[in-house]
This record gives C-alpha cells, sequence and structure tokens, in this order.
C-alpha cells in the first residue's frame, strides 16, 4: 500500500480562505494539549500568551515593533514566491541591511545631517537587495537551486556581523563587549507615537510596502507578469516575459525589503549593531507569507499573529515560567497546520493497493 496526492480539479474558494483560521484553531488546541502535558493550566497559559499581551498600550506598540520586520520581510518573500522563486535566505538578507545601513553612524560617527537617516534606510534596502542578488545569480545563470544558496549564505552574513562586532567595529569605550558605537540621535528611526511607547515608523514602512505590494500585484503588468510567470513559466513565454528577470527581479525586490527591515529594526529597537539582532524573523516571516495566503493585504493581519507569538512567549517566561522554546514550538505547529491545510485543500488523499507478481522461472 502507498498514499498518493492526486490534484483536485476544483480549489473551494471557501476552504482556501478559512485554512489559515483553521490552521490558527488547531495551533491553539494543541498549543493547550502542550501546556497540560507540561502541567500548566492551558486556559491561564494560552491567556497568558495570546490575551495578557494585548491589555496594555505599551505592549500594543510592542507588538508594532516586532510586526514590522515580518510584515516588511513577508511582503518581499511573498511576491518572490508567487513567481515561484523559493527566497529561504530573507534572515541573512536582514542581517546584510543592517550591516550596510550602519557603515554610516558607526565609521561616519561625527557626521550629524538630516541625511544620515535616509541614506541609512537606502544603504540597508541596497545591501540586502545586493545580498539576495547572489543565489538570483546562481539559479538565472547556472541553474542552482536557490532554496539551498540563499538558506547558506544566512549563515556567512550572521558570522559576517559576529566578526566585525569583535573586530573592527567594535566600541572602544564599550568596555571590551561586542557591540557597536550607539548610533547618534540623528541616526535613530523617531517614534511614532513618543508619549505612549516606544513603536517606531518601521510600522509605518512596513504597512506601505503590504498596500504597495498589493496595488502592484492587481493594478501592474508587473503584477500580472509575476502571477502568470509563478503558475505557467511556458505561458508566461509564449506571453513575451522573461523567467531570469523574474528571478532578478523577485530576489532584488525581497532582497530590499529584508534589508530594510534590517537597518530599521537596528535603528529603530537596538540602537547600535551587535551579534544578535534577530530572533530569526526571516525565517518566522515565511509563516506570516504562507498564513497571509502570499497576499500583501492578508500579511499585514499575519504578522501581527505571529508578532503576538514573540510577546506571548515572553509574557509567558514571566508569569509561568516557561521556556523561550514555547515560542518556537507555536510558531512550527502554525507551519504545519498551514501547510497540512493546504495540502488538503488542493490534493485528495488516494491509498494505492498493489500485489507483487513473481515470475515463474
Amino acid at each position: 500500500m502507498r498514499i498518493e496526492l492526486e490534484k483536485r480539479p476544483d480549489v473551494s474558494k471557501l476552504y482556501a480562505f478559512v485554512s489559515p483560521l483553521l490552521a490558527l484553531v488547531l495551533t491553539l488546541v494543541f498549543g493547550a494539549i502542550m501546556f497540560a502535558m507540561l502541567g500548566k493550566d492551558p486556559v491561564a497559559a494560552l491567556e497568558a500568551f495570546f490575551i495578557e499581551p494585548l491589555l496594555e498600550v505599551w505592549s500594543l506598540h510592542e507588538l508594532a515593533i516586532k510586526a514590522a520586520p515580518l510584515i516588511l520581510i513577508a511582503v518581499g518573500l511573498a511576491v518572490c514566491y508567487r513567481s515561484n522563486n523559493w527566497n529561504i535566505g530573507a534572515e541573512g538578507q536582514f542581517t546584510i541591511g543592517a550591516i550596510t545601513g550602519s557603515y554610516l553612524p558607526i565609521i561616519f560617527y561625527d557626521w550629524h545631517s538630516p541625511l544620515v537617516l535616509p541614506l541609512m534606510l537606502i544603504l540597508g534596502a541596497l545591501g540586502g537587495a545586493l545580498f539576495a542578488a547572489i543565489p538570483a545569480l546562481l539559479k538565472a545563470h547556472f541553474n542552482t537551486n536557490e532554496i539551498l544558496t540563499s538558506l547558506m549564505l544566512v549563515y556567512i552574513a550572521q558570522l559576517f556581523l559576529d566578526w566585525l562586532i569583535r573586530g573592527a567595529w567594535r566600541d572602544p569605550k564599550g568596555f571590551n563587549f561586542p557591540v557597536s558605537r550607539d548610533f547618534a540621535p540623528e541616526a535613530v528611526l523617531p517614534a511614532i507615537w513618543e508619549e505612549s511607547g516606544r513603536a517606531h515608523w518601521a510600522f509605518i514602512f512596513a504597512i506601505m510596502a503590504a498596500v504597495g505590494a498589493w496595488f502592484m500585484l492587481h493594478y501592474t503588468l508587473k503584477g500580472f507578469e509575476i502571477v502568470v510567470l509563478g503558475q505557467s513559466e511556458r505561458a508566461g513565454r509564449f506571453a513575451g516575459f522573461s523567467s531570469k528577470k523574474m528571478i532578478w527581479f523577485s530576489f532584488l525586490f525581497s532582497g530590499a525589503l529584508a534589508g530594510l527591515a534590517g537597518i530599521a529594526e537596528v535603528s529603530g529597537s537596538i540602537g547600535h549593531l551587535q551579534p544578535a539582532i534577530s530572533p530569526g524573523y526571516g525565517f518566522t516571516a515565511i509563516i506570516v507569507a504562507f498564513l497571509g495566503r502570499l497576499n500583501p493585504l492578508g500579511i499585514i493581519a499575519s504578522g501581527l499573529v505571529l508578532a503576538l507569538t514573540y510577546l506571548g512567549g515572553e509574557a509567558a517566561q514571566l508569569s509561568l515560567g516557561l521556556s523561550d522554546k514555547v515560542t518556537r514550538v507555536f510558531q512550527g505547529l502554525l507551519l504545519f497546520f498551514v501547510l497540512s491545510c493546504d495540502t488538503l485543500i488542493y490534493y485528495k488523499i488516494r491509498l494505492v493497493w498493489s500485489r507483487v507478481r513473481g515470475r515463474a522461472a
């Protein structure tokens, strides 16, 4: 007996819409079971994880801070995935964007000008795009698997950041701690509403990117090209579209948004470079993209949901004494159920029975 997946001739639009909600409900159910196995009250644990972080104004600001990089990165990944190009290295592009964007406030720390922050954001986006160009080049001209190359580049970016911070970019007045100089006030991304919390303009950038990408996908020729090549490369060639150009566009677009998210995170939330600048935003954004159905507007909602898992994980550590790995478990469960529900929507499961026939000697 073997199991086969048979593609359904028609896909229910209702099921496709309900699928992320069902995945979220299943995640909560299995999360409650996990809390019970850990000896915690499931209701109290879920309340600490998903309700308590929403009860204070300052925590809503923290939610926006954590959602901003997730939305920015996921919007770029959604465009990439819809064009059938699989960028798994957004975490590395996030890191390189943070590095290139931090060049000005670290090396030219005496330069105080209103131009510093805009140039930092441009350099961050450019750095992320150039780093994403590596797997694009390898796929477009050497037919290399972009999943492997983009993923392996993540570790190169992280080790490069660690080498810089422990070496040439270490703060000479930092008592030998592996951190860079603190950014000057001109290099810090301002808060949206400083009186009530520290949420900064990265969240506004994320909303603008999502709306812009949605408009591009639905109302421009480039968006039509993305959809056609993503569904059928052969049909795209008949329409005169270039798959190689689409590889370059999708990777550069997603890399630029990841790099912008990197420098925005460092400038707005941290204020300097350090060896660890991300809790895994680049990988979590993959879940955000699929939970949002690869729709930029849906990604805004899913980004807020995944950001809540980070806040909830921190709250659960304090109030329940749980490990920080619980956040990863929730995110992994969510991705598993999203992909499982989608598989059942697009495919039917068939059990195939086969008999082995022996041949006469």
